[in-house]
């Protein structure tokens, strides 16, 4: 079964069957809308280790399932959330189309997507001779060692460490503050 529920906030969410008795709810996917599928891809599997793992054309959009597989591995293990890229076709010949990206000013919403990696400063690196800008640098602002990239669409992604921040491999947003 799928289904769509409005939330409070007037999102659309997609409920899918998945799950289990003992976890009844679990993150599926998160879609993105993307103007021109072929830079989205290029981002994400080429930068940031995606793989794409279907791809649907359903008329007058198609449909890009990516997710973090383990290498050499082209099926998406049990319970893991995928990223959907949907195209409206079209819009990659639009040079006025844009999506909104939810962090525009007075139209906030949507945040952003966020990918653990290795090294944030090399990953940030990559990303910047690859042409892609950068929202936040990793030792930009109050919070050191993470960043934001923006994606050809201008979604903010971030980039944080695997493994945490401390010898307790504690992740940045469960760090006590004194």
């Amino acid at each position: 079964g799928l289904a769509f529920a409005l939330d409070p906030d007037g999102y659309w969410v997609e409920l899918v069957r998945g799950g289990s008795a003992s976890q009844p709810y679990s993150l599926a996917q998160t879609m993105l809308r993307v103007k021109d599928p072929k830079k989205s891809l290029d981002f994400y599997t080429k930068h940031l280790g995606m793989t794409l793992l279907a791809h649907n054309d359903c008329g007058d959009f198609s449909l890009y399932f990516l997710g973090s597989v383990p290498e050499g591995a082209s099926d998406l293990p049990p319970g893991r959330p995928v990223l959907e890229l949907t195209h409206n076709h079209g819009t990659e010949d639009d040079e006025d189309f844009a999506y909104l990206s939810g962090n525009e000013d007075g139209r906030k919403g949507f945040g952003h997507i966020g990918f653990l990696v290795d090294d944030v400063y090399s990953t940030c690196a990559g990303l910047e001779a690859a042409g892609y800008a950068m929202q936040k640098a990793p030792d930009g602002g109050n919070m050191k060692g993470l960043a934001f990239a923006r994606d050809p669409d201008g979604y903010w992604v971030e980039i944080i460490k695997r493994g945490g921040y401390d010898e307790d491999a504690t992740p940045y947003f469960f760090e006590k503050k004194e």
